[in-house]
């Protein structure tokens, strides 16, 4: 029988690594295996923030047996001290012999740090296996870390004939109930959930993660925790019996100065959080601004664009969508209805926005289409 390669180990770390899928927040998503004589004798992954990394939990369990061990670790292991203690600094203490690392920590302050702790205590350590995979576990780890904003994913349901809402803003419901708890699972990993006001209006949308419509292990995994709510909304137009006002967590408001300030106490009182940013084109809310404190002070790795036209439309054109997740029903709603987009301007063939298509499959009785834009390629 053929032995384990160092490949199938790293991929057995990243399966692992996938169980903290909906918990990690704001952290990545890591997982690590410890093997000696070509069998695991300690593994385990990241599981919440605040609480122990995956090499911990993988030294935990293999207990004396980690010595001499090689270590296969998604993400370079940790040498700072945070609310867990530096994993290079524990690996090198357990006797690990080996360490093999997917990729280097994408945050410039530490990136490669503990690789170097962990040469400089004489461990054979090889960098880059399964790269990509593990870079595509943490897309807004890397982002928030690299480009200071999240990494932004908008979901869109619409018909056949491009179409996601009727003229009167009923949209409720173009898919079917499998692709509604796609965009449950969409919503459950990511840090928050964006929109723009008139979504709210026309909808009422709670923008919140629904356990009863995932499988009984995610619908655990995501109990705990719902994401930031974000609304986009210039003038303070958010009706104070909004649903998403009453709902669990935190409802972010972003606005521009200008505004109402009796509009803000009133929002205020209902249990929203007001946040002023500057103006962008036609005295919006500038959406670069709006990213960046996202990732800065919310800490957002991935954030799910869930709203209309306008907005949809304001973020492609400032370049911050990095993929899109639509889900296309077999149903017409004719041309009165609702486009996807609102990209004024475009005149000419030359003008238009090529997609790169990655991914599509059926789901249920719809269809979901992964892209994303050129521009957004590598």
């Amino acid at each position: 029988m053929a032995k384990p390669t160092d490949a199938a180990w790293m991929a057995r770390a990243l399966k692992l690594a996938r169980r903290g899928l909906y918990t990690t927040h704001p952290n990545p998503r890591v997982g690590c295996v410890l093997v000696k004589n070509h069998r695991v004798v300690g593994e385990g992954w990241h599981e919440r923030a605040g609480e122990p990394h995956a090499e911990i939990h993988a030294l935990r369990m293999a207990g004396e047996s980690a010595r001499r061990t090689t270590a296969y670790v998604t993400l370079e292991p940790c040498s700072h001290h945070g609310r867990t203690g530096p994993c290079a600094v524990a690996l090198i203490e357990a006797g690990v012999q080996r360490v093999v690392v997917a990729m280097q920590d994408p945050n410039p302050e530490v990136a490669g740090r503990g690789i170097a702790m962990l040469r400089d205590a004489d461990i054979e350590v090889d960098v880059g296996l399964l790269e990509d995979e593990a870079r595509a576990l943490n897309p807004g780890f890397v982002s928030r870390m690299t480009r200071l904003r999240p990494y932004v994913r908008l979901k869109m349901a619409m018909s056949l004939d491009g179409r996601t809402a009727m003229q009167s803003g009923e949209s409720q419901w173009i898919t079917g109930p499998h692709a509604r708890s796609e965009v449950q699972r969409l919503r459950a990993r990511s840090s928050a959930i964006m929109t723009g006001v008139d979504s709210i209006i026309f909808d009422n949308s709670r923008l919140t993660v629904r356990a009863a419509q995932l499988g009984l292990e995610e619908a655990e995994a995501v109990a705990a925790r719902q994401p930031l709510r974000v609304v986009v909304d210039t003038q303070l137009r958010l009706p104070q019996a909004a649903a998403c006002l009453r709902e669990p967590g935190r409802t972010l408001v972003a606005t521009v100065s200008g505004y109402d300030p009796q509009r803000r106490k009133r929002l205020e009182a209902a249990g929203a959080e007001v946040l002023v940013l500057p103006s962008g084109e036609q005295g919006r809310v500038e959406l670069h601004a709006l990213m960046r404190y996202l990732a800065e002070q919310e800490l957002v790795n991935e954030l799910l664009l869930e709203t209309g036209a306008t907005l949809a439309g304001a973020m492609l054109d400032a370049g911050l969508v990095d993929e899109m997740q639509l889900f296309v029903a077999p149903t017409l709603l004719g041309g009165e209805a609702r486009p996807l987009f609102a990209l004024p301007g475009l005149t000419r063939m030359a003008e238009q926005r090529p997609l790169e298509i990655l991914d599509i499959r059926a789901i249920g009785r719809d269809w979901r289409i992964t892209a994303r834009p050129e521009s957004r390629q590598g």
